[in-house]
């Protein structure tokens, strides 16, 4: 609102009208109390032949630079039209402000250039290639640190172990005996289901004992230690190198590799293949109950079927298989946790990769295993 001294002057709000000479005259106050409530349209003074459209500002009270702004948006339409606009009336102040505003408008905001898809696909390419010689080079200083450690005792952690053994292991004991538990008791429906139009009732005995031993209950074992540890153990890392704990501990002679990613190891490595022998077990009760319920088979004649078909081997396998994923847990885990960079939002995505890319490896594993276990008769 214009001041005179100390008196206040009321303005008209702000208008646009047509002249008698027919250019576009503008009153009252353009300004940001009288403009927020109000739409401003530039009527049509002259005729389309018309090339050049005169704005005269003799009657303008005030402008500030919402007004400004608004008036350049509606000349920049003009202009679009093929339009030539003449400013008349106009002082000093009001003019600079106008070339001001106007300059602002002509500044084009920086935009990313598209990138071509195949640009795109050797970019991801290098991005993974190097991704994968990290992972490679991150091998072989744990292998390199666990060899070390072998013949110096004092080196171990294993408070540390400990506490991993409880947190990757007896915590997730409820979490892993239910889900094997129901697994069964679906592998024994499905199988009833089947065997029941041929007589073969007892053969469901031998598909819940080679199902699970040797390829559900490692593999689920697997997916949710996965989840839950692989999760954790990048997260913990992630947020300690963030918080440049890692630099700290390097700066008074701690390896970090030492101190945290084999107590995770050795751990795990404990841990995993017992929680398989755990989820074996409750995979088995799963289908017996499901197998008396449906077929009558008694607990003791199931027990002693299994006994008879299911062989020491097939454990085994599944033992092995537990062992085996524990490492690629527990080394996935701990690299992208190393990986972090800068800030909070990184923690999230490596921890995110980390699950993403343990129970991918897990299940092309287990895969593998099995084309091999098939091709050696196993």
């Amino acid at each position: 609102m214009p001041q005179q001294g100390n008196i206040l002057i009321e303005s008209a709000p702000a208008q646009v009208t047509v002249s008698p000479l027919g250019h576009l005259l503008l009153a009252g106050s353009w300004e940001f109390a009288t403009l927020k409530s109000k739409s401003i349209v530039l009527p049509n003074a002259t005729p389309d032949a018309e090339s050049v459209i005169v704005i005269d500002a003799t009657k303008l009270d005030f402008i500030d630079g919402t007004g400004a702004w608004i008036l350049q948006n509606c000349l920049q339409r003009l202009r679009q039209q093929g339009k030539q606009i003449r400013l008349e009336g106009w002082t000093a102040s009001n003019l600079k402000l106008m070339q001001q505003i106007e300059q602002q408008q002509s500044v084009k905001l920086p935009t990313k250039a598209a990138i071509p898809l195949l640009n795109q696909i050797g970019m991801n390419a290098a991005a993974q290639y190097k991704s994968g010689f990290a992972l490679l080079s991150f091998i072989g200083q744990v292998a390199m640190a666990l060899v070390a450690n072998l013949s110096h005792r004092s080196r171990w952690r294993w408070a540390i172990v400990c506490n991993n053994v409880q947190s990757a292991g007896v915590d997730a004991l409820a979490i892993i005996g239910i889900t094997s538990c129901l697994l069964g008791v679906v592998v024994a429906y499905q199988g009833v289901d089947q065997l029941r139009h041929y007589g073969a009732n007892i053969f469901v005995v031998d598909l819940i004992g080679y199902s699970m031993l040797r390829e559900f209950s490692p593999l689920i074992t697997a997916i949710i230690i996965a989840g839950r540890s692989s999760s954790a153990f990048a997260a913990q890392i992630g947020t300690m190198k963030i918080m440049e704990e890692l630099d700290g501990m390097r700066t008074i002679g701690i390896d970090p590799i030492n101190m945290l990613v084999l107590p995770k190891l050795i751990a795990l490595m404990l841990v995993l293949p017992l929680l398989t022998v755990f989820s074996d077990m409750a995979g088995v009760v799963g289908g017996m109950v499901m197998a008396r319920s449906q077929l009558d088979i008694s607990f003791n004649e199931f027990l002693t079927r299994f006994a008879l078909v299911i062989h020491p081997t097939s454990f085994l396998i599944g033992v092995g298989k537990a062992l085996v994923f524990s490492v690629v847990i527990t080394l996935i885990g701990c690299f992208q946790g190393l990986a972090t960079k800068g800030d909070a939002d990184s923690v999230g995505q490596q921890t995110t990769r980390s699950v993403v890319q343990s129970i991918f490896i897990v299940i092309s594993l287990d895969a593998v295993f099995s084309v091999v276990f098939s091709l050696l008769g196993m």
